[in-house]
């Protein structure tokens, strides 16, 4: 039975600006400029906040199913990992992010960690993020800096399971290299 929360109906949105985004936050946790850089984290802040303004009110929704559809994408490559060593995807990567999120409470406000965890759960169950939490009205302002803190703690998830800072944003843009090859040819 088909779910009306079947990605094959979500739009994608915009991938190549999520995942900017997404690789952006991850070089700058790499290069150690957290937190304890605050002006670095300032100018980061305004780098994104300028682009999501750059963006117009369409160009928002189009980057905030871009995020969905990157949350998607690395659930099903880390539901795809467990599987191949007899794990569940769920049991094993939901529990560990949930975790973090509940350590860092200035990004994930306790009130929005279900919402984070239900996204994740949905993704981890094949159904699309997006329209999953489409079902509970608009995105809140509240939700906008945990969902992008969610996605890059998927991806950063993932470049520490495969010993890779680069894996996931590579895992996406070849992908997205290969839809523009079949699309073309």
């Amino acid at each position: 039975m088909s779910s009306p929360c079947d990605p094959k109906y979500a739009p994608v949105g915009d991938i190549g600006g999520a995942l900017m985004m997404i690789d952006s936050r991850l070089k700058a946790i790499y290069d150690s400029k957290t937190e304890t850089d605050s002006e670095s984290d300032a100018e980061q802040q305004q780098m994104v906040e300028q682009f999501a303004a750059s963006l117009g009110p369409t160009g928002i929704d189009e980057l905030l199913d871009g995020t969905g559809t990157l949350i998607y994408s690395f659930m099903e490559w880390l539901r795809k990992a467990c599987e191949d060593h007899d794990k569940d995807v769920i049991e094993y990567v939901v529990p560990a992010l949930v975790a973090t999120m509940r350590m860092m409470p200035k990004t994930f406000r306790p009130e929005v960690i279900p919402t984070m965890a239900g996204l994740l759960i949905a993704a981890g169950t094949g159904l699309s993020p997006n329209l999953w939490r489409e079902q509970y009205g608009p995105w809140t302002d509240a939700e906008m800096t945990p969902l992008e803190a969610t996605a890059v703690l998927l991806a950063e998830h993932i470049n520490r399971v495969t010993d890779d800072q680069d894996f996931a944003t590579r895992l996406i843009t070849e992908a997205l290299t290969r839809t523009d090859q079949t699309n073309q040819g």
